[in-house]
């Protein structure tokens, strides 16, 4: 029991030593060697996958290096079973994390239909509404129960995230019923700041302020590409 214990310790400590943004790129790293093993590569380099995916080979090869098990060799590179290995170990892809989301409106459906969640080892169990005609549905074999049921079923279930896709005036009442059942980490999808207690993961996905960034970036390339032909 102490050697499993040990263990545990060990892998903790060794997550919480990655840095945040090393966290950030670990699914595109992982996609991208998912996809070299399916086309038969045993073996990469840093600099084949920082150039594969317009990276900077410096900070892909203390990537790689701060999750793998095993040492990459010299102009060799990583196994790509064991670095794969390795990248669910650090993002828990061994174990199922359960999610509960609320609002079953346009993106409601579409994250509830999304397939790609299972890849992640993350799951998305049930949908929550307040609206008769959608509760008692399904959608992806997929319940659609009342608003009354979630802070129970989240407690029962001991499921810790929750996904928001209501408008933005129900958003905050949605997520103190979260919190108050237990939740511990949110993505927002509402167009809404919330408030929430100390020790509450949150992420906000603001789609019309990211396709604005979108919009204004290409709008800037346009111009320094007009200027350039100048």
């Amino acid at each position: 029991m102490s050697t499993n214990n040990n263990s545990m310790t060990n892998d903790n400590t060794a997550t919480n030593e990655i840095m945040r943004t090393t966290m950030n790129r670990l699914p595109l790293y992982y996609n991208f060697l998912l996809n070299k093993r399916q086309e038969g590569v045993a073996v990469i380099s840093s600099s084949v996958v920082a150039k594969s995916l317009k990276l900077n080979n410096i900070q892909v090869r203390k990537d790689l290096a701060s999750v793998s098990s095993v040492h990459g060799k010299p102009k060799v590179g990583f196994e790509v079973d064991t670095l794969i290995n390795d990248i669910e170990r650090v993002l828990g892809f061994h174990q199922v994390d359960e999610m509960v989301l609320v609002g079953v409106g346009r993106l409601g459906r579409t994250l509830l239909n999304y397939g790609g969640f299972n890849k992640f080892s993350m799951n998305i169990v049930a949908g929550f509404d307040n609206n008769v005609e959608k509760i008692g549905t399904f959608v992806n074999q997929k319940p659609v129960m009342s608003l009354d049921g979630l802070e129970s079923f989240v407690r029962e279930r001991n499921i810790k995230i929750g996904i928001i896709t209501v408008n933005g005036q129900s958003a905050q009442s949605v997520c103190d019923i979260l919190v108050k059942a237990g939740i511990e980490a949110i993505w927002n999808f509402a167009p809404v700041h919330l408030e929430i207690p100390d020790g509450i993961m949150i992420k906000h996905e603001n789609l019309a302020a990211s396709l604005a960034l979108l919009v204004q970036r290409y709008e800037n390339s346009k111009i320094k590409s007009l200027k350039e032909e100048k």
